[in-house]
């Protein structure tokens, strides 16, 4: 049983802690996320104005061992996404996969994408079944991030609302290093 526990709180006992990044304080006193690919990528993204602690969990979705040892991989279903942040400011319930590249990336950012999204539907099993809670994560929108050309400074973000993949999934594509959270959460209707 969850003994009243919000998603976020169940979501904070079902990941590891080394499978989550945790979040800093910017100059402002502030909520910050610093995302982080390790060498050989080494490049990070950061994410100002996030909410408090207690309503987010940002996961290292590509820490989930890759299950191709059952699954042939031919279509994609063996990739991730790098991140998944889960929020719910009780205004707005959102999951944000958050793929991220140095450069323009690829056509696979949609599979590793859907595969985040897969991720979360396990995530949302387990809570269903062994916290015994049939609504978790039944209310958030899921919303896809594609993040390329990290290394090249920019001084302001903009949203570009390109749909171009070749997927029904919507994804709000953006260049640069550093955004804001709301941006990321209102990017796409």
């Amino acid at each position: 049983m969850s003994d009243g526990l919000t998603d976020i709180a169940i979501l904070k006992e079902m990941i590891k802690e080394t499978a989550t990044v945790a979040l800093e304080n910017d100059r402002y006193g502030k909520n910050k996320v610093i995302l982080r690919e390790p060498p050989p990528a080494n490049y990070d993204v950061t994410i100002y104005g996030m909410p408090d602690d207690d309503e987010v969990i940002i996961i290292k979705a590509d820490t989930f061992i890759s299950p191709n040892a059952v699954f042939k991989g031919n279509r994609g279903e063996c990739k991730r996404a790098d991140f998944v942040i889960v929020a719910d400011t009780g205004k707005k319930k959102v999951i944000l996969c958050v793929e991220m590249k140095a450069g323009k990336g690829g056509s696979y950012i949609i599979e590793q994408l859907k595969g985040a999204q897969c991720f979360i539907a396990y995530c949302r099993e387990i809570g269903q079944s062994f916290w015994e809670q049939q609504n978790f994560l039944k209310d958030y929108e899921c919303r896809f991030v594609s993040i390329k050309n990290i290394k090249i400074p920019k001084k302001t973000t903009r949203i570009d609302p390109n749909y171009d993949f070749p997927s029904k999934i919507k994804i709000l594509k953006k260049s640069g290093s550093s955004f804001q959270f709301n941006d990321l959460v209102k990017g796409q209707r």
